[in-house]
């Protein structure tokens, strides 16, 4: 249990702290200067009328120093190994630069909860092994900083807490499986995101991107609009340029909308595709890990660092059947949409977007048709409006019990915690109310799911009409139409696939008149994310929607 004494010392306690910067006080990285100078002393010389050997001389120092210059921000993966290889960056430097972001930007943005302490360390260690040429210190995520949302387990000096202050200073047994692999293929982990509380299972009125630990998570492209949730901080990092890479979790919808809120590519794998082992997961049937990133190729790259089987996570053994012989990267084919059989759906999910976004919907479909798609029109799934009801489905009387049931055996599993179970939960949250927002958010899902006594007659009931919608729904429609894919706009579609334990790839599709984004959609059965690579990246290479976040907001320039 938990004590007075215990929760003052957890309410002070602060993992990191970040200090805001003037204006005048952030330093862009010294490339971006020498090629803004060079640039402009280049212009300078243009103008003269006579130019001499010294001036030669030196116009030719100049562009070398031009030729030199990198830009961290907006980096994929393959800029950054590139820049690592040619001696223009180190990983020291590269956190430093996330550092010195996060210092800037987290006060309104509020994506990063913590950072590791540890971060710069393994910079020095990641640059040591490049400089000894160690195998594999050049290729994939090496020296790349990764930033996990706050529920999957680090063995180290940060907290694994969900969000909330019942769970600061647990101590978890051992880093998740998913860290074990991003370690193995030496990765950095850089910090810990912010998260909606609980992924969104303790009140049905938590807003998306809000936990009492880290405050209100923010939209970067427009501050007043939604972040989604609940791997909201992990999307809103990545958009800012406040790191390279992340990783989040899905249950229904908490990947794919948060990537599409925020202008970001996100991978939902297939259910069991990635380990769930030290993570807080809502269901073991729906859970499942997956990257949000920039770009399709760096969510690729981190996906294939993260599948395979571990031994704390039974469903990973069955489900390594699908990764395929050489891993992902051999999708990422420019051309991928060519001859692959598109089906579109439009009823309901073009009722739930907005006008700009339907046009945008349109167009995309026409570059698809351009592009070499075989587009089968205005498709329907059986049973659409039941299977979207989170309640009619019985998605909702299955997840009440399955929370309870996972969440009390990681509890169980924690080396020290003041929480051992889901009713110390929800007696912390009565104890400590105003820290946990109780009379403003309740925690009415807590209150349900602790109602629950194990998987019984009713939750077996609603098990087995989940099933019967996804073979009579998403799967019929899949394999009678031969289908590669399911495209929908937006991640209104996350339902049709979490019940399922299906993939999914969100990538961005525009922005509407106030600079909010939207993404599209692209579906598949049980390991097919070799087929939804292929789309995704020869969609994102056809059009290149996405841009950078331009922060015109009083908060941010304040900053």
């Amino acid at each position: 249990m938990f004590h007075g004494q215990e929760m003052i010392t957890a309410r002070r306690f602060i993992p990191f702290r970040f200090t805001v910067h003037s204006p005048c006080s952030y330093q862009e990285p010294k490339g971006m200067y020498k090629l803004r100078l060079s640039v402009a002393i280049f212009h300078h010389y243009l103008d003269m009328a006579a130019f001499t050997p010294l001036k030669f001389s030196l116009l030719f120092v100049l562009l070398v120093i031009a030729s030199n210059a990198f830009s961290i921000k907006e980096a994929s993966i393959d800029d950054l190994q590139l820049a690592f290889k040619q001696n223009k960056l180190t990983s020291r430097k590269l956190v430093k630069f996330y550092i010195k972001e996060v210092d800037r930007l987290n006060p309104v943005l509020k994506g990063v909860l913590e950072l590791n302490p540890d971060a710069l360390l393994q910079a020095n260690q990641a640059d040591y092994e490049r400089r000894i040429k160690a195998p594999g210190s050049s290729v994939g995520l090496h020296g790349i900083p990764i930033l996990l949302k706050d529920l999957i387990a680090t063995k180290d000096k940060m907290n694994n807490t969900a969000g909330t202050f019942a769970l600061l200073g647990s101590v978890v047994p051992r880093d998740a499986g998913v860290v074990m692999k991003l370690r193995k293929a030496g990765a950095i982990i850089f910090g810990k995101a912010s998260m909606t509380e609980w992924a969104a299972f303790r009140s049905l009125t938590l807003p998306n991107g809000f936990s009492p630990r880290g405050g209100q998570g923010k939209n970067p492209y427009n501050l007043s609009a939604d972040p989604c949730g609940s791997s909201s901080g992990s999307a809103i990092s990545v958009a800012a340029n406040m790191v390279a890479v992340s990783l989040g979790t899905e249950t229904d919808g908490s990947i794919l909308c948060p990537s599409n809120a925020n202008s970001v590519v996100g991978i939902k794998p297939t259910v069991g595709l990635t380990s769930r082992a030290g993570v807080i997961t809502i269901s073991p049937r729906q859970d499942t890990i997956g990257p949000l990133c920039r770009t399709v190729s760096d969510a690729v790259h981190v996906l294939d660092a993260i599948v395979g089987v571990d031994s704390n996570d039974n469903e990973t053994k069955a489900a390594s059947k699908y990764i395929p012989r050489g891993g992902y990267k051999q999708y990422l084919k420019p051309k991928g949409v060519k001859g692959k059989r598109l089906g579109i759906v439009r009823n309901p999910f073009l009722s739930f977007v907005s006008e700009p976004e339907s046009q945008a919907f349109e167009n995309h479909l026409q570059t698809l048709r351009q592009e070499g798609a075989v587009l089968l029109d205005n498709l329907e799934i059986a049973n659409i409006s039941t299977i979207l009801n989170f309640a009619a489905s019985g998605e909702a009387t299955a997840l009440l019990a399955e929370f309870k049931i996972s969440l009390n055996a990681y509890l169980k599993e924690l080396v020290s915690s003041q929480v051992r179970t889901l009713a110390d939960i929800i007696a912390f949250n009565q104890q400590f109310a105003d820290l946990e927002y109780l009379s403003e958010y309740g925690q009415g899902i807590f209150l349900g799911a602790q109602a629950t006594d194990g998987i019984g007659n009713a939750e077996n009931a609603a098990l087995s009409n989940l099933a019967e919608l996804t073979r009579n729904g998403f799967q019929k429609l899949m394999k009678d139409n031969k289908l590669d894919a399911l495209v929908t706009p937006g991640s209104s579609v996350s339902p049709v696939l979490a019940i399922g334990g299906f993939p999914g790839i969100n990538v961005p599709s525009g922005y509407d008149n106030m600079g909010v984004p939207f993404g599209i959609n692209f579906g598949g059965l049980k390991g097919t994310e070799p087929k939804l690579i292929h789309i995704a990246f020869g969609f994102e290479q056809a059009t290149k929607i996405r841009k950078p976040p331009t922060f015109k907001s009083k908060e941010i320039n304040n900053i």
